[in-house]
């Protein structure tokens, strides 16, 4: 059996604030990796280090101990070829849809007649061909997301980081919209990484969970069948 690539490796991740009442440890002994291909959930409540995890995967923040690598390659900077979709769509409303996934090829000067083809197939594949000069106002949440996710698919990442993507969501959208990413990025074969706390969407969709908690020394990995 071919193994599958390993893309993203958290080794014994630890991270620690020192404040005027003392050491608090963020992050403790967190080890797991992605291969390419695989999604993985982080599930916890607000303050138990789903944010802080994503920050030091995208060489925003430093680690107090242990180490991230991408493709084999420490991660001690921001990267451009990690991509990180934001809580909020972050859709620019007098931009067309279109020009919003465009921004980030033009803001690492990519743009070319190539990556602008490969944007158009994105949206074909996707189902956003028809609105693609449509403004995001026009659009559903849903759909708001699946723009967002094409737009960070569109500077081709090595791997992709999901920062509670279905929290502005409806729970009944949110069902929908957790499904419709899952299919994206397995489609696409990234390895991917979101944060949320809403158990019920990682369960619903996703087969392998991390849940955080500041009461749990280190952390659970949960496989769903």
């Amino acid at each position: 059996m071919r193994l599958k690539k390993r893309i993203v490796q958290v080794n014994n991740l630890h991270l620690s604030y020192h404040t005027l009442d003392g050491e608090t440890k963020a992050l403790s002994d967190l080890s797991f990796h992605v291969s390419k291909g695989e999604i993985i959930t982080i599930v916890g409540p607000s303050g138990c280090g789903k944010s802080t995890l994503l920050s030091i995967i995208s060489g925003l923040l430093k680690p107090s101990s242990g180490k991230v690598t991408i493709e084999g390659i420490e991660v001690t900077d921001t990267r451009k070829d990690v991509g990180y979709m934001f809580q909020n769509d972050l859709l620019f409303e007098w931009r067309n849809i279109l020009d919003n996934v465009l921004i980030g090829l033009e803001v690492q000067k990519k743009l070319t007649s190539h990556s602008k083809e490969m944007v158009e197939k994105l949206l074909s594949t996707y189902g956003l061909k028809d609105f693609k000069n449509h403004y995001p106002n026009q659009l559903s949440g849903g759909m708001r997301q699946r723009v967002a996710l094409i737009r960070t698919l569109a500077i081709e990442p090595k791997s992709l980081l999901l920062d509670e993507p279905f929290s502005a969501l409806d729970y009944q959208t949110r069902l929908i919209v957790a499904d419709d990413i899952y299919n994206i990025l397995k489609k696409e074969k990234k390895a991917a990484i979101m944060i949320t706390h809403d158990i019920s969407a990682a369960m619903y969709t996703y087969k392998q969970t991390i849940l955080l908690h500041k009461k749990i020394q280190g952390h659970i990995i949960i496989y769903f069948p």
